[in-house]
């Protein structure tokens, strides 16, 4: 889809800090992250949410796993939470199926402190540490 942003990104077309890729899907850092190393898996082909096409899900489960293990061995993370939102309602943005992998350290435990954006992440130190 033209108008879609992680298609774009997916086709290269858009500029991101990808950690991770195969055959069915990317991963790449989130511009706004709630914690260091918050990450976005998304499939290669376009998948509006999982309620439409939850096969899908089945298809970047290697991914999700892959780059689960490689954030929290990498940036030495005390636990990850995996989220997806399917539709308006449930608070999805960008309409394509997408599932965000938020490592999380001790100094900022629980679901309260999920979506409380961490301040000054210097994304490309954290590309390169991933990467390294």
């Amino acid at each position: 889809m033209d108008d879609c942003l992680f298609c774009r990104i997916v086709a290269g077309e858009i500029p991101s800090k990808q950690i991770y890729a195969d055959e069915y899907a990317i991963a790449f850092l989130d511009i706004n992250p709630w914690h260091v190393g918050h990450t976005l898996v998304v499939p290669r082909r376009h998948v509006d949410d999982l309620l439409g096409q939850p096969e899908a899900l089945t298809e970047i489960a290697p991914a999700i796993s892959a780059v689960s293990r490689l954030l929290v061995d990498r940036l030495a993370a005390d636990g990850l939470n995996l989220l997806s939102s399917s539709g308006v309602s449930a608070g999805q943005e960008v309409f394509h199926l997408h599932v965000h992998l938020v490592p999380r350290y001790a100094h900022r435990p629980g679901l309260r402190e999920l979506m409380v954006k961490e301040q000054d992440v210097d994304l490309d130190r954290v590309h390169r540490q991933i990467l390294e």
